[in-house]
């Protein structure tokens, strides 16, 4: 599948994570802040991952801010971000 254009979903609040989407890389590419990176960055990649695999998309850019979101919040925001991305609004 592919990305049309540039998406969001999320927000600063505690306990969420928010993600931004861009299209035209030449690989998938992961740029995460996080409170809790240390202990749990990789998880958090890893979902992340899972998400666009799920969308079988590749080339791209995905910038997340977390601020502790759980495994469900980030396959949720990934989910609707992705969603808008594609959509041809």
């Amino acid at each position: 599948m592919k990305l049309n254009k540039p998406a969001k979903a999320g927000t600063y609040e505690s306990n969420d994570i928010y993600i931004m989407i861009f299209p035209g890389y030449n690989s998938n590419i992961i740029e995460l802040e996080s409170v809790v990176y240390e202990t749990f960055g990789e998880q958090i990649k890893s979902v992340i991952n899972e998400s666009l695999n799920l969308f079988q998309l590749t080339g791209v850019l995905v910038k997340a801010i977390d601020k502790g979101a759980l495994d469900f919040t980030i396959r949720a925001r990934m989910t609707t971000a992705i969603k808008r991305g594609m959509s041809n609004e």
